[in-house]
């Protein structure tokens, strides 16, 4: 029962994320209040702006990684594989949908197999933190990263949609130590990301501390998944109580920019409303080592692989011309690039 009820809210989500109204409202990623110095002379050849960067390990064509998104339904799948097949195209990172259907109901596990369609890219699996709390191990996250030859392994962090969720998990008490526990068990890198609330710097520090490779702050101001959970509600008390987090969290660029100060050396994925190549270009200046998308391209991904192309073509030219226009020939010049703030633009 338990299997049927994962895959059921998976595809509840993936049909909300395509159909509804699920951005913030009044909260923004607070990137607009950022810009960049215009160079007029950069002294560059745009033909040799270099975008390449390696991240755990993996060599990327560009600092993008496709967010985890979906997975253990047949309309799933076909998203699943488009995004692999853009992810090989383009060289960029990719990350799957959380993995749960696919260990509690084996006949699911082909919707997140994507290997066959990216057999380079760096590909990471996918887990809800809170399920080491019920009775997940590191032998269940094993074989998550077994079932698709991955990478890494993400676990994400999202107490409050938990708690919005009628039959959410919400014991998260005791869940770093077994992360600690987890992260000494498997002896691959382990990243930790929200889902669109934001990671504090005292929370990236612990983590970080635990044993944790990489953290994706999944700020907000892209998708609330108060919202989502809100068009889930059965009764009007738990569609009350879903819309008054809508503008919850904490905004990706002060995310960003916080766990870097913290942390200044710990690998750092910034996501959370990143909708082109610029948004990617002030992430990496502010402090991440990659940015992540996702609704940026879900739409792209349900209409065909050819749409999505377009889109991610979009995407890597705006960044290389960003790059271009502030005199940052690699990804290393880009993330020493100075940013003017004013909370009055944008």
């Amino acid at each position: 029962m338990a299997d049927d009820l994962t895959s059921r809210r998976k595809n509840d989500h993936l049909y909300i994320n395509l159909e509804e109204d699920v951005a913030f409202d009044s909260l923004t990623t607070g990137l607009e209040h950022y810009r960049f110095i215009h160079q007029a002379l950069p002294e560059l050849n745009l033909k040799e702006i270099n975008t390449q960067t390696t991240f755990l390990g993996k060599q990327l064509a560009f600092p993008i990684m496709i967010a985890s998104m979906t997975g253990g339904s047949p309309m799933a799948a076909r998203i699943n594989q488009s995004l692999a097949e853009i992810a090989q195209e383009f060289r960029l990172g990719m990350g799957l949908g959380s993995m749960r259907a696919a260990l509690e109901n084996p006949e699911v596990a082909w919707t997140f197999k994507v290997r066959a369609y990216a057999p380079d890219i760096l590909l990471l699996a996918n887990l809800g933190a809170v399920q080491l709390n019920y009775e997940y191990g590191p032998e269940q996250c094993q074989r998550a990263v077994e079932m698709i030859k991955a990478d890494g392994l993400i676990l994400h962090l999202n107490p409050l949609q938990e708690a919005l969720q009628p039959e959410g998990n919400t014991h998260f008490h005791g869940l770093l130590h077994k992360i600690a526990v987890l992260c000494k068990a498997i002896d691959i890198p382990v990243i930790v990301k929200e889902v669109g609330w934001g990671i504090s710097a005292q929370a990236a520090r612990q983590l970080i501390e635990a044993g944790v490779s990489a953290i994706d702050v999944a700020g907000a101001g892209g998708t609330s998944w108060s919202q989502v959970e809100m068009y889930r509600s059965k009764t009007e008390i738990q569609r009350e109580v879903a819309t008054i987090f809508r503008d919850w969290g904490i905004p990706t660029a002060e995310a960003v920019k916080a766990v870097r100060e913290a942390l200044p050396k710990a690998p750092l994925i910034a996501s959370g409303g990143i909708r082109h190549g610029i948004d990617i270009a002030k992430s990496l200046a502010l402090g991440a080592d990659v940015a992540s998308l996702a609704s940026a391209l879900l739409r792209e991904a349900a209409q065909s692989v050819g749409v999505l192309r377009t889109r991610v073509e979009i995407l890597t030219r705006q960044l290389r011309i960003a790059m271009f226009a502030v005199g940052a020939r690699d990804v290393t010049a880009l993330k020493n690039t100075p940013l003017s703030h004013d909370p009055r633009i944008g």
